[in-house]
């Protein structure tokens, strides 16, 4: 489904000191099950292949990321990222085994499940263009939002008043992680689940395409700056973007494989942002407060 992005690169600044970013561990679950699964094309279900995010539902404003310079990330490597990803063909073993993977949960899913994925998990999400004047009447809850990892770990102190530097480091991620959320959907326009099976009935429709998940984007890379800034907390770290990731699932409007690109674009970026030296000197300001 994806070429290896599994990178370890050694930050070092003028100030001696040295650190590995943590490795990219292996898909679990479901993931790895299904990820294991045929990917490719079949003929006898051609005519699936034809299928697209249909044009008539894309958001213009989406598409206006595709446009904006890159903050830590250089217009190369967003490139590459870009083309390093790939979703299962339509037709394939793979996606039809992740399409009824989507009708269980659909006929199980609780209403607990379904409120929180909803109501409680996809509300959340940071947008830079909030962020740009402080009297938008979203703009805290905005700013919120881009604690929402780091907060749910480690406590209700942690925002942004209290950690300004590693403020200003999510900040710069996260414009970042949006420019490729969207580069890679228009690249792709790979159809919702729904537009495939008709059986299912989302929580929501999307206006964006599927590949690849925008919230699981966000909720990894963040996951993967803050266990690199407190990594200690990894593993919970990595159960909250787990979560997030799980949550697009239970509404019906992402496919597992969606998820698990997401993961592991989001490990890519981070490595690639690793030698930059903006990147640097912004991520040992945010790392000094968390000492």
């Amino acid at each position: 489904m994806t070429k290896n992005l599994l990178y370890s690169f050694v930050l070092v600044c003028n100030l001696g000191i040295s650190q590995t970013i943590h490795q990219l561990e292996p898909a679990k679950d479901h993931y790895r099950t299904l990820g294991a699964l045929s990917a490719s094309p079949r003929a006898q279900s051609a005519d699936l292949d034809k299928i697209g995010y249909p044009p008539s539902e894309y958001r213009s404003g989406t598409l206006i990321y595709t446009m904006v310079t890159p903050h830590y990330l250089t217009v190369k490597q967003v490139d590459q990222l870009k083309n390093s990803i790939q979703f299962p063909a339509n037709s394939s073993v793979q996606t039809r085994a992740e399409l009824d993977f989507l009708l269980e949960w659909q006929k199980n899913r609780t209403a607990a499940q379904e409120h929180r994925s909803s109501n409680i998990l996809a509300p959340i999400g940071y947008w830079p263009h909030v962020d740009i004047l402080d009297d938008h009447q979203r703009y805290d809850e905005n700013l919120g939002h881009l604690f929402y990892i780091g907060r749910a770990v480690l406590g209700a102190n942690c925002d942004a008043s209290k950690y300004p530097a590693t403020a200003k480091l999510l900040r710069g991620i996260t414009k970042d992680m949006r420019i490729m959320e969207f580069t890679v959907k228009y690249h792709l326009l790979r159809a919702r689940p729904y537009h495939l099976e008709p059986k299912l009935n989302p929580l929501a429709r999307i206006s964006s395409p599927s590949f690849a998940s925008g919230h699981t984007l966000w909720a990894y890379i963040h996951a993967f700056i803050w266990s690199e800034l407190v990594p200690e907390k990894r593993q919970q770290f990595l159960a909250k973007a787990y979560e997030v990731g799980e949550s697009r699932e239970i509404m019906g409007i992402h496919y597992p494989s969606d998820e698990e690109a997401a993961r592991i674009l989001a490990h890519g970026m981070l490595s690639s942002m690793w030698d930059n030296p903006k990147f640097k000197k912004e991520y040992l300001a945010a790392k000094a407060e968390w000492k």
